[in-house]
């Protein structure tokens, strides 16, 4: 070991693991370069001065009482070389030539010039400063000397977040320090002068040593005094400040101050790599808990996509009818909602949920993590077959119900027929059984017997007439029967009660004629007019009323021929009028005829024919309300045929249209509907693979200008413009980006492992997402399992296992919970109460096996 010291002093001691090593410098000499004029200038200032040398001397006496020694005065106790020599050889670790023993100037100078060489070998540039001048005790260069020991040792190689030096050490305090009232950071010097960011540097790290809150900015002295004492006490950092001198200087030096601050930052050193430490795994926590929380989204959205299609494909496939038109047109309405506002936002849910399961793969890849597994029966292609099911049931759904809304129109159509049918004749039959039953023919006169016989003969006549009514009310119920309508149990039984009395009455008028003829032969003969007016004006006043009933009677077509047929049938019935006519003149004849003759013989009639009720005003009014009624059909019907003809004329001009599209649209409207869904698919994951893109490049730290570049290469050799490169094309590109992959063995060698981790499966094709992938793992670091172990390891302790404890203290609560949730107890031989590995956890984050 060689001895530094004069005056029968000596000191065994070997290199420290105090200092900071001796790292490279590079940039030192630009940064020295740039405090010249600096260190010329302003050291001239007296206050500055005395601040340095106080500075300076407790910081190098820092290192030096770690070799037993220390310095009292800095720019006489370096001057012979060997002190100089010695704090070197602590601060940085390694061994320097051996001193001159000599006491003469030269060799003084000799062992100072060493210990320069020492510096300058670091990529420190020393600027105006010799080895003379500090033999000679020139405070001003022995001052900058030390300072820049200090710049070199204790400052260059602090860095935060890619800072060095001044800057990375300004930013540190900042951070520290920001969440504290009244400090702002912005220098080293008149930001530090209440002492203020002092006790928060100390309090920041270690709160139990002080009462910030107590601190007044008003008391600066005591603010650094508070600070300076806790320090050196608790902290091993000697007092290398006073606090007057730094409250009565306008702007305190910077050297000195950032010389104290440095010591903080080292004191701290080992709670900045925990920090960066955890800032890592909450880091790598924080990509595991977003894919597990979009993990369970996609979970919950399949899930309730597929409970949605098991709901909806048993209403689709349900083909009960219902009973009434509007219940029918309620389906058809809640049909057309579903494929209006239902659908839609399931067809978005089906696309989003393809997307997300797209997104959370590539994150996992970009991550490091295994590939996501859905539930079982939760797979994209468990939804799409499910979907396919949904939209087979929705086929030939729309058609079926139209079809059941036209057949229960038809059904309405017949039974309000058969109430109109039915009503008429309940109206006729009304009383009906009452005559019947009537006795009069047992106090009846001759002459009122035979009028009661003929008026019979006219009833059964009547009754006769009726019988086409009946059977048509039979015909329309059988029908209604027949077309299942839902209310044929009213419709039966009205039809059956009509049929019943229509069998009483038939037994009534056969039991009153047998009753009239047996006293028929006792009466005379009633006035043959009055009895053939009877005769002729039942059945006309009978055709009358079923002229009434037809010509208003309510008709559905839904075809030209149909009402072609309706009109061809009233026009028929209107050849018939003049026939009719002449027959209604004719028994109005004979009722004036019959009245001709009584007042020739002068024979009092008593009131009206009493063979009929069908007076010829009754006969006269309902002509006059069938010829009324006969313009009105004529322009309904010929109203409906226009109707018909202009309905006929689009069915044509459709048919026309539809036989040439007809087939095309039969073929292609489905897949048009699927394509145009499938297009809005393909619309949603082309921006999804450029979102991913970006993801990639932002995930992986590729800058745009970076992604732009390699772009642009690919595309450039991407001549048929499929997306991929061939070997040969992927070679060039390379050779493009500045890669070594020529014909030589070793470029071959090189290219062929590119394309071993490019096309790994051997298809001859590097796509471009492939190519970024590589190009992300050449150009940046990413998290691996190994170094978040590393990490976990930093804030373990260097220990095997971490707990509880050490988790909630150094992470996020909710990260640390997170942990602890899913980490299994550790079972090393080295294993404590409570302990956990994150080993194991760290891998499994990775879907790697434990290492």
């Amino acid at each position: 070991m060689v001895d530094y010291h004069a005056a029968n002093q000596s000191y065994q001691y070997g290199p420290s693991s105090a200092g900071n090593g001796a790292g490279g410098g590079g940039s030192m000499g630009d940064y020295m370069a740039q405090e010249d004029d600096w260190d010329r200038d302003l050291l001239l200032d007296p206050a500055w001065e005395k601040q340095q040398r106080k500075t300076f001397t407790a910081w190098c006496n820092s290192h030096l009482r770690k070799a037993g020694t220390q310095i009292e005065n800095i720019d006489e106790d370096f001057r012979d070389g060997l002190k100089l020599m010695l704090l070197l050889e602590v601060i940085s670790g390694e061994r320097l030539p051996k001193p001159e023993r000599g006491k003469m100037r030269v060799h003084k100078i000799n062992n100072v010039n060493k210990a320069l060489d020492f510096i300058a070998s670091k990529g420190v540039k020393l600027v105006s400063i010799g080895a003379e001048e500090i033999v000679d005790g020139n405070a001003k260069m022995t001052l900058g000397m030390i300072w820049t020991i200090i710049l070199r040792f204790a400052i260059q190689d602090i860095s935060v977040e890619e800072t060095s030096a001044k800057e990375g050490l300004l930013l540190w305090c900042q951070r520290k320090t920001a969440p504290y009232k009244n400090v702002n950071v912005q220098n080293f010097h008149i930001s530090w002068k209440d002492g203020l960011a002092f006790n928060a540097l100390i309090h920041r790290h270690r709160p139990e040593l002080i009462e910030y809150d107590k601190l007044r900015k008003d008391d600066p002295v005591t603010n650094l005094n508070n600070a300076f004492e806790v320090a050196e006490k608790y902290l091993d950092i000697p007092k290398m400040l006073d606090a007057e001198d730094i409250v009565n200087t306008a702007r305190p030096d910077e050297k000195a101050i950032m010389t104290y601050v440095s010591s903080f930052y080292h004191a701290f050193s080992g709670a900045q790599k925990a920090e960066t430490a955890a800032n890592r795994i909450c880091k790598v926590l924080a990509v595991n808990q977003e894919n597990e929380h979009l993990m369970e989204d996609y979970e919950k959205l399949a899930s309730d996509l597929l409970e949605w299609i098991r709901r909806t494909i048993p209403w689709l496939e349900d083909r009960v009818p219902q009973k009434t038109i509007q219940e029918m047109q309620q389906k058809l309405e809640d049909f057309r909602d579903y494929r209006r506002v239902h659908k839609p936002p399931k067809v978005q849910e089906k696309c989003q949920l393809e997307i997300n399961f797209n997104t959370l793969q590539t994150k996992l890849r970009l991550s490091n993590r295994p590939a996501f597994m859905p539930s079982e029966g939760k797979m994209v292609s468990d939804i799409n077959n499910g979907w396919q099911h949904l939209e087979q049931a929705e086929k030939g759904y729309e058609e079926w119900l139209l079809n059941e809304i036209r057949r229960l129109e038809r059904l309405d159509h017949l039974a309000e027929k058969f109430r109109q049918k039915a009503s008429i004749h309940e109206a006729w039959t009304d009383g009906k059984e009452a005559m019947l039953k009537h006795r009069d023919y047992e106090t009846a006169t001759l002459s009122d017997i035979k009028a009661l016989i003929r008026k019979h003969e006219a009833f059964e006549s009547d009754l006769a007439a009726h019988q086409d009514r009946v059977e048509q009310i039979a015909a329309i119920a059988q029908e209604l029967n027949e077309l299942d309508y839902y209310d044929s149990h009213n419709v039966n039984t009205r039809c059956q009660k009509i049929c019943d009395q229509w069998d009483a009455l038939g037994s009534l008028t056969h039991s009153r004629r047998e009753a009239l003829e047996k006293t028929e032969k006792q009466l005379e003969a009633i006035d043959q007019l009055h009895l053939e007016y009877a005769k002729r004006a039942a059945p006309f006043n009978n055709w009358m009323e079923s002229a009434m009933e037809d010509l208003q009677d309510m008709f559905i077509v839904h075809t030209i021929e149909e009402i072609e047929g309706l009109i061809s049938a009233h026009d028929q019935f209107k050849s018939t009028l003049p026939d009719a006519d002449r027959e209604r003149e004719a028994i109005l004849a004979i009722h004036k005829e019959a009245q001709r003759i009584a007042e020739s013989n002068h024979i009092k009639l008593s009131g009206s024919n009493p063979y009929t009720t069908v007076t010829p005003q009754i006969i006269n009014s309902k002509w006059e309300k069938v010829q009324q009624l006969v313009p009105k059909r004529d322009h309904a019907l010929l109203e409906e045929q226009s109707k018909q003809q202009s309905n006929e004329h689009l069915r044509r001009q459709f048919a026309s249209q539809a036989n040439v599209v007809g087939p095309w649209i039969q073929t292609k409207m489905e897949h048009i509907r699927v394509g145009w869904e499938q297009l809005l698919t393909t619309i949603a994951r082309t921006i999804n693979e450029v979102e991913n893109q970006i993801l990639t490049r932002d995930a992986k730290g590729i800058s745009q200008e970076q992604m732009q570049e390699f772009r642009a290469s690919f595309n450039h050799f991407d001549k048929d413009h499929g997306g991929a490169l061939g070997p040969e094309e992927f070679k060039a590109c390379l050779i493009s980006l500045g890669y070594d992959v020529e014909n030589d063995r070793q470029g071959e060698a090189e290219f062929n492992r590119i394309m071993s981790l490019v096309d790994p499966n051997h298809s001859g094709l590097v796509t471009f997402q492939a190519f970024i992938d590589f190009m992300s793992r050449e150009t940046t670091d990413t998290d691996t399992a190994d170094q978040v172990i590393a990490s976990f390891k930093v804030l373990a302790g260097d220990k095997n296992f971490i707990t509880a404890e050490e988790l909630r203290r150094e992470l996020p609560p909710d990260q640390a919970e997170y942990c602890i949730a899913r980490m299994a107890p550790y079972q090393g031989p080295d294993a404590v109460p409570g302990a956990l590995d994150y080993k194991s956890f760290s891998t499994a984050l990775y879907g790697e096996s434990d290492l």
